[in-house]
């Protein structure tokens, strides 16, 4: 049986959630991919915990977490196979997240990222880095999570050219705007999300288009090869929307939504943000509150849109679904 050790950078919500899953499928690893499965480290921004044999998880999956146990040397320290790195997102630096999955993959290791900061500001030098060592990176959780969009651009698509993509991809613009069109105001909206946890405590960074921008610039550069910057791409937000707005949509029978949008022309690749409107009949005016969707239009395969619920305990789910291909390949 392999060992498998694991360490999770960012042990957040979403961290704490990866780790409350992986604890949850030990036995299934075992059985199905002959893999004994050890969560050996985890940190935060200010304390950690490393421990070789395996975490001691309590009841209540409490750890007594000790400060100074992260940053520099927390990496090599935890002898780890596998880096999952969830923590807050920094796209004009990289972040902490970007120093730890450089490391992770410089020390032969597979590195799993659910933040987009390391991978907006340099994804491109990481995915050589990857290469170059014989190891993997994997971003689902961090191109919208449970919704499969890496996935169809690099595996489900492959026999076709992707032609454009169309995307919302931002559960917290689709609430507010939902919520808006139901006739409550754009403060109250986003108070709203922000107290169902859909939106960070400043919001600021998803109602102006940021984090649509972050997802659909990772898309273009890992599912097309391309070398775009965050600030090549022209980015609306919902911040300035006006009540007169959302009564000239309800009267044209519109719905609104933020879009992330690429196209893909023979190898020139660009990409947008944008403020776009359906009409009822079309698919993405029934991607209600909390939910994202996808389309994809390809030369030969045709056209193909996915949707489906956003939660943090997706979000994890998505980057376990990325380990859980590690082991499939392990496997074979």
């Amino acid at each position: 049986m392999k060992r498998w050790n694991i360490a999770i950078t960012g042990f957040g919500a979403i961290g704490k959630a990866v780790a409350q899953i992986i604890r949850e499928r030990e036995q299934h690893y075992r059985e199905l991919y002959a893999a004994d499965i050890r969560i050996v480290a985890v940190c935060g921004s200010r304390a950690g915990l490393i421990d070789h044999d395996g975490l001691p998880w309590g009841t209540d999956s409490a750890l007594p977490l000790q400060p100074g146990v992260t940053g520099a040397g927390f990496i090599e320290g935890s002898h780890a196979n596998v880096l999952i790195e969830a923590g807050p997102t920094n796209f004009e630096t990289g972040g902490s997240g970007y120093t730890y999955i450089r490391q992770a993959l410089s020390q032969g290791m597979h590195a799993i990222s659910i933040s987009k900061g390391a991978l907006v500001f340099d994804y491109a030098g990481l995915a050589d880095l990857a290469k170059a060592n014989g190891v993997q990176l994997k971003i689902s959780g961090a191109t919208s999570a449970a919704l499969p969009t890496i996935d169809l651009l690099q595996y489900n698509l492959a026999g076709c050219q992707v032609l454009e993509v169309e995307g919302i991809l931002t559960a917290t613009t689709n609430f507010v705007l939902s919520k808006m069109m139901d006739g409550m105001s754009f403060d109250d909206a986003v108070a709203e999300a922000k107290r169902l946890g859909i939106a960070e405590p400043d919001p600021r960074f998803d109602v102006e288009g940021w984090d649509t921008a972050c997802k659909v610039n990772i898309l273009a550069n890992a599912g097309f090869g391309a070398r775009l910057k965050l600030q090549d791409i022209p980015r609306d937000g919902i911040d300035q929307i006006s009540p007169a707005d959302i009564q000239r949509w309800k009267a044209e029978g519109v719905v609104p939504k933020l879009i992330g949008r690429i196209q893909n022309d023979g190898g020139n690749t660009k990409a947008s943000v944008e403020l776009k409107t359906y009409p009822l009949d079309h698919p993405f005016s029934q991607v209600t509150a909390r939910m994202k969707a996808i389309r994809v239009n390809t030369d030969v395969m045709g056209e193909i849109t996915a949707i489906g619920v956003t939660s943090p305990l997706a979000t994890a789910a998505a980057a376990l679904k990325d380990f859980e291909h590690l082991l499939m390949a392990a496997h074979r």
